[in-house]
């Protein structure tokens, strides 16, 4: 299984990071090959909203040279998207929402051009959050639901921890274990 995982954190070490450590590492053991980008250190400039890439058939086809082409690349060649995010004002991070805002490329639905470069893919989200799970990130959770409806991929589900004791709250063994758990069913589901 094939997977890329964007990490839309901005702290590099931060509450993030800490639970997305036990999830890695057990799709690593898992046999799964992963990508990974972390998007804080990328140039991925926001959608422009001109229908260049709609007009551009058998590629994903921004004119924006930037990171994205990269990411589109193993987007494509991926079977499971992990949209990695802390939640800030109920939805993710705006690093991560540059690239969700540039998945326009991928279905080309407007313009000319026809193709869907993500159908059939699968989204998962591994979130870290202040609130209980529900009022913080069921926003950020129906949009990529919508998402995958619009570009017929399917949603596999959230893993979140709630930030209670800033970092701590990541090391816990019930953080740890929960991580690893949803690593494992997202394996499962491949199959």
């Amino acid at each position: 299984m094939q997977i890329c995982i964007l990490n839309g954190s901005p702290r590099l070490r931060g509450n993030t990071a800490e639970l997305a450590k036990p999830f890695v590492e057990e799709l690593t053991s898992g046999g799964a090959a992963l990508t990974h980008y972390t998007l804080a250190q990328m140039n991925i400039a926001s959608c422009k909203g001109c229908y260049h890439c709609q007009n551009v058939s058998g590629e994903y086809g921004c004119f924006q040279k930037d990171d994205m082409h990269a990411v589109a690349d193993s987007i494509i060649q991926s079977d499971l998207i992990v949209l990695v995010t802390p939640i800030y004002t109920w939805f993710c991070t705006t690093e991560l929402k540059a690239v969700l805002d540039r998945f326009y490329g991928l279905a080309k639905y407007y313009r000319s051009a026809e193709g869907n470069f993500v159908e059939g893919k699968r989204v998962a989200i591994l979130a870290t959050h202040g609130y209980d799970a529900a009022y913080a990130a069921d926003p950020f959770v129906i949009g990529i639901q919508r998402m995958c409806e619009h570009y017929h991929m399917r949603y596999d589900g959230m893993y979140s921890v709630r930030d209670v004791d800033d970092i701590a709250s990541f090391q816990t063994k019930q953080a740890i274990s929960g991580a690893k758990e949803f690593a494992r069913y997202l394996l499962h589901q491949c199959a």
